[in-house]
C-alpha cells in the first residue's frame, strides 16, 4: 500500500507538490537557524577559551584560589617538565604557557623624566617561537590598529586607548614597573611597536602585551608560568572529554597536600562560564523551540487545507463502499510520506547551507567601524553543524504534517452516507 500511495503522491503534483515545498522550506529554515545559533553561541565559548580559560587550565592550588589577584608568587615552577608530562599524557591537546601580571607603565620625556604614566594589566604570550600560533589564537593580527606585532625581544603592544591616553607614539620606549615572583621590585624597558583594540573597556583603558620570554626576565620567573592552558587540537570544546582529562590529571596529585601542587580545571569550572554556557544553551533551546512551534503551525495549516480540498474525493470513496477507517489511515500514511520527503529535502538543503556557513562564515568586518575590529569581537560569524541538526527538522516537518492530516481527516467520520449523492450532484 505504501508503494501505491507513493506513486499517487509523485503523479498527482497538484495534491502533493505544495505541501512538500512548504515542509521543505520550513525544515530548511529550522535546520539553518539551529546551526547558526549554535555557531554564534560557540563563538562566545571560543573567545573566553582563547583569551583566558583555555579548554582546560593548569594552575597551582593556591593560584587557583586567588586567580583574580594575578598572584605570580603562587605560579607554577618547573613548567617545562610539567608541559612535557601534559603533552605526553594528553596528546589530543595543545598546551601553551602564559603569564598575567599587573604593573605601572611609565613614559619618559627627552630628559628621562616621567612624562606620563598609568596602571596596566599585562598579558605575556609566546610571540617569538617559530611555530607559535598564540597571536592568531588571540586574533592579534586582525586587531592591530597601528604598527606591527613584536618580532624581537623587548618589543610590546599597548592597547590603542591606553597609548593615546599616555600620548605614546610608535617606536617610543616605555618602562614597566612591577613586582617579581619573589616580591622584589621589577622594571624593564619595552619599545612600543604597535597598538591593538581589545573590544573590552577594562582592557582598552590599560593593557600591554609582551613576549613570555621578556616577562620571565622582568618578573624573575625563569621556567615558571602563572597558567598552562590546554586546547583541543580541533579547537572545538568538548566538556565530556575535558572533564575526563581534568579528572585523570588531578588524580595524580590527589594525595599531594602541597598548596603549590598543580590542579587542572576545565572551562566550565572557571568563573561564571558554566552558568553562562548553560544559559546560552537554554536560550538556544527556547529560540529553536519557538521557531519549530511556529513552523509547525504553518505546516499544520497546510495539511489541514490539503485535507479539506479533498472533501469531495472522500465522499466518492465512501459512496463506493470504502470504510471510513481505511480512508482515514491512508490520509495519515500520505501525510507521513509527504512529511518524510519534505523533511529529507529540507534537511539536505539546510545542512548544505549550514556547512557553507560553517566553513566560510559571514564576514561582517566591512560593516564594522575600524574601532570595532578587536580581539574580543569576532569579524566572521559561522554556523556549527551538530548531531541534532540531522534530525531536528523532522519535528516540524513530519509531526506537524501528521497532526494536520489527522485533524482534517476527522471530518471523514462525520460524513453521512445518506447525504453523499446529494453532495455529488452538486
Amino acid at each position: 500500500m505504501i508503494q501505491f500511495l507513493l506513486k499517487g503522491i509523485l503523479r498527482d503534483r497538484r495534491r502533493s507538490l505544495l505541501p512538500i515545498l512548504v515542509v521543505a522550506a520550513g525544515v530548511f529554515l529550522t535546520v539553518l537557524l539551529s546551526c547558526w545559533m549554535k555557531g554564534v553561541f560557540g563563538d562566545v565559548i571560543d573567545l573566553s577559551a582563547n583569551f583566558d580559560t583555555g579548554h582546560v587550565k593548569v594552575m597551582t592550588r593556591a593560584y587557583a584560589e586567588n586567580v583574580n589577584q594575578l598572584p605570580n608568587d603562587l605560579a607554577l615552577i618547573d613548567v617545562a617538565e610539567l608541559r612535557s608530562k601534559l603533552e605526553r599524557d594528553f596528546p589530543a591537546m595543545e598546551f601553551v604557557e602564559r603569564i598575567r601580571f599587573g604593573g605601572l607603565i611609565d613614559v619618559p620625556d627627552a630628559n628621562g623624566e616621567t612624562r606620563s604614566q598609568g596602571p596596566a594589566a599585562g598579558q605575556a604570550i609566546d610571540f617569538l617561537s617559530p611555530r607559535t600560533n598564540e597571536p592568531d589564537r588571540l586574533n592579534i593580527p586582525n586587531s592591530i590598529r597601528r604598527g606591527r606585532m613584536p618580532q624581537a625581544s623587548g618589543e610590546a603592544l599597548l592597547s590603542e586607548d591606553f597609548a593615546q591616553k599616555l600620548k605614546v607614539d610608535l617606536n617610543e620606549q616605555v618602562t614597566l614597573f612591577g613586582s617579581t615572583m619573589e616580591g622584589s621590585m621589577a622594571f624593564m624597558n619595552f619599545q612600543v611597536v604597535g597598538t591593538v583594540s581589545f573590544g573590552a573597556t577594562v582592557l582598552d583603558r590599560g593593557a600591554i602585551l609582551v613576549d613570555i620570554g621578556d616577562a620571565r626576565t622582568a618578573l624573575d620567573m625563569e621556567d615558571a608560568a602563572g597558567e598552562v592552558l590546554g586546547f583541543f587540537k580541533d579547537n572545538v570544546y568538548d566538556d565530556t572529554q575535558a572533564q575526563a582529562i581534568a579528572a585523570a590529571f588531578n588524580r595524580d596529585y590527589l594525595d599531594d597536600e602541597d598548596e603549590f601542587a598543580p590542579v587542572m580545571k576545565r572551562l566550565k569550572e572557571q568563573g561564571d562560564l558554566g552558568s553562562m554556557i548553560d544559559t546560552a544553551e537554554n536560550m538556544s533551546f527556547i529560540l529553536i523551540s519557538v521557531f519549530v512551534f511556529t513552523m509547525s503551525l504553518v505546516l499544520w495549516n497546510a495539511g489541514l487545507l490539503g485535507g479539506l480540498r479533498r472533501y469531495a474525493e472522500f465522499g466518492v470513496r465512501l459512496a463506493m463502499g470504502e470504510e471510513k477507517r481505511h480512508i482515514y489511515m491512508t490520509l495519515i500514511y500520505e501525510a507521513i510520506l509527504i512529511g518524510v520527503i519534505g523533511s529529507v529535502v529540507g534537511t539536505v538543503l539546510g545542512l548544505s547551507a549550514a556547512y557553507y556557513l560553517q566553513e566560510y562564515g559571514i564576514d561582517f568586518s566591512s560593516m564594522m567601524k575600524s574601532s570595532s575590529l578587536s580581539m574580543m569581537v569576532p569579524q566572521v560569524y559561522r554556523a556549527e553543524i551538530t548531531p541534532e541538526s540531522f534530525y531536528l527538522g523532522f519535528i516540524p516537518g513530519l509531526i506537524s504534517m501528521v497532526l494536520g492530516a489527522a485533524l482534517s481527516g476527522m471530518g471523514i467520520y462525520r460524513r453521512q452516507t445518506a447525504q453523499l449523492f446529494k453532495e455529488l450532484e452538486v
